[in-house]
């Protein structure tokens, strides 16, 4: 099985005013980023606005994400539903299609639980021959997972990794200290190089799509043990992080992209775009880290 590491950007839906993914745009995106050095794609994350997506729409997604990169670097795609056999159909589909892995995300309506949040991520893992990893993210879900059922989770053969967003570095030593055979990933809502300090692989986030470089040097650095490099310029991506909390994290996302010349839309309504206000501060950050370059 492939060995997934290393940043994984969160990749935006380019959605035009009909609803059709526009391809070119998310194939361009993913060209550029992989020529930078990420270590692989994550289509349908949290900053893919998967909630906000039909079927079509998602299959549409993941087709593009896997034909640009055409076997460059992995691709991890999002799964999510409020029914189980939804979510199987679209792990099968993408598996089909193309994908290395699957980003298994649950999303519910009325609260589950334990045995039934278990059951929803094994069929997932049943139903498909590629690597799981498991996405949990509290502030969002009305259904988290608990130490308990990680643990059991862990034990499946294609359950191999965990990219939890709680924001609690102290729950993903947790995790790894009772399944040490779980890999974890970062999230942007945690310090990525404190994660890869305490033993984590890398992280999946939407901001590596605005700063891909960086983060892939950040990687580099966490994998070279020169922590103080790494901390220097961790605090200067903080920024980033810090700035984007504020608003909403896919219209941060695309407007940021646009500035670099992707043409990537306003997010999915009933979501709004930046105002111009917001979309100054974006841009600004941006700005004072001298991130922008020719798309």
């Amino acid at each position: 099985m492939t060995d997934f590491h290393g940043v994984f950007p969160y990749l935006v839906s380019p959605v035009d005013a009909s609803g059709l993914i526009n391809s070119d745009v998310l194939g361009r995106l993913c060209d550029d980023l992989i020529k930078t050095g990420v270590h692989g794609l994550t289509p349908l994350g949290s900053t893919g606005e998967f909630a906000y997506l039909s079927n079509e729409q998602r299959t549409a997604v993941v087709r593009a994400t896997i034909e640009a990169a055409q076997k460059r670097v992995p691709v991890v795609a999002g799964v999510a539903s409020t029914v189980t056999a939804d979510a199987v159909a679209q792990a099968t589909k993408y598996q089909q299609l193309g994908a290395d892995g699957i980003l298994a995300i649950l999303e519910s309506y009325f609260p589950l639980n334990d045995a039934q949040i278990e059951s929803y991520f094994l069929a997932i893992a049943d139903a498909v021959d590629i690597p799981v990893v498991l996405y949990t993210n509290p502030q969002f879900q009305r259904s988290d997972l608990s130490l308990d059922v990680i643990a059991r989770l862990a034990t499946h053969p294609r359950i191999r990794y965990i990219k939890d967003a709680s924001t609690n570095t102290g729950r993903l030593l947790s995790i790894m200290n009772r399944c040490p055979e779980l890999r974890v990933f970062s999230a942007s809502a945690h310090i990525p190089a404190a994660v890869m300090l305490i033993g984590g692989v890398g992280w999946m986030a939407g901001p590596a799509c605005l700063v891909p470089r960086q983060s892939v040097r950040l990687y580099e650095l966490c994998r070279a043990g020169r922590w103080n490099e790494a901390m220097a310029l961790q605090r200067a991506l903080w920024r980033i992080n810090e700035a984007f909390a504020r608003f909403n994290l896919a219209a941060c996302i695309k407007a940021g992209l646009q500035v670099q010349g992707y043409a990537v839309g306003d997010p999915v309504q009933p979501q709004a775009a930046l105002s111009a206000t917001e979309r100054q501060i974006v841009e600004k950050t941006l700005s004072d880290l001298n991130i922008f370059a020719p798309a």
